[in-house]
């Protein structure tokens, strides 16, 4: 998917909406377990209720590897059902992977070549060659950690290097790197004033969003200080929407949230027009 194929979307939508499929047989409903693959079945389910709210579907994939084969293989389906019913959708394959550059490339092939997903979440802390193998790919994305919403994020991510913040280090360096044109980058919702300081780096790119919703960022926030002229936002909600409800009810439930963002995100992209 091309970035303008995206806009086009967002703009469709009235929505910038990211849900991510972080799949836990704990949470889902229980009438889901009797089934010959309850989280196909489950994903299925969301996705066909929140298709035309989000522009994004965001699959963890360590909410995958944790069931084994089975795992991978509901991961492969979930993936295959979005690419056949609704092409329009940006996929990511939440990975997070970062090797040396041959290792890279195989996770790079595997990704967007077996599974067809559009992109790819990555660490940077191996530098040039461990990201520009997936770089390589085009109409693909890759999708850089910049400054995450954990805690442990103010371990690395904020300290000073030479009179610099590690994070603008690693935005400034990476716009150097070959075809640097498919990178995006995920910045933590939780961390809204920082916002100014990366579109000062990355003024165009998109910005993967996660932590609104049950990690508590403000969306309005978020949008006040990253939005571009594009938009140039996937805000991304997972829990609040995917457990909404345990009940045989969880489909609509989670349309009902995905709804309530969507709306809001609708009320915030006529502010700015």
């Amino acid at each position: 998917m091309t970035t303008s194929q995206l806009i086009a979307q967002i703009a469709s939508k009235k929505s910038f909406l990211c849900i991510g499929l972080d799949v836990d047989l704990a949470k889902i409903p229980q009438h889901l377990l009797e089934l010959e693959d309850p989280i196909f079945e489950f994903n299925k389910a969301i996705i066909d209720a929140t298709h035309d709210l989000c522009v994004s579907y965001k699959p963890n994939t360590a909410f995958y590897e944790a069931y084994g084969i089975k795992g991978w293989q509901s991961l492969q389906k979930t993936i295959a059902y979005i690419n056949a019913n609704h092409p329009e959708i940006f996929t990511i394959a939440d990975a997070k992977r970062g090797d040396i550059g041959n290792t890279s490339s195989m996770y790079a092939k595997a990704f967007f070549e077996d599974m067809q997903f559009d992109s790819v979440t990555v660490a940077p802390y191996m530098g040039k060659d461990s990201v520009e193998p997936f770089l390589a790919f085009e109409n693909k994305h890759t999708i850089m950690l910049a400054l995450t919403s954990n805690e442990g994020a103010f371990d690395f991510q904020t300290q000073n290097v030479a009179g610099k913040a590690l994070y603008k280090v690693v935005l400034e360096t990476s716009k150097s790197w070959k075809n640097s044109a498919n990178l995006m980058y995920v910045v933590g919702a939780t961390k809204a004033e920082y916002f100014t300081e990366i579109r000062k780096i990355v003024p165009h790119s998109f910005l993967l969003v996660p932590g609104v919703g049950a990690q508590g960022g403000s969306l309005a926030e978020v949008c006040k200080f990253g939005m571009n002229e594009n938009v140039g936002l996937l805000i991304n909600s997972s829990r609040s929407i995917l457990y909404a409800s345990n009940g045989t009810d969880f489909a609509a439930k989670a349309r009902e949230e995905a709804l309530k963002l969507q709306q809001e995100m609708e009320s915030l992209l006529e502010k700015v027009r």
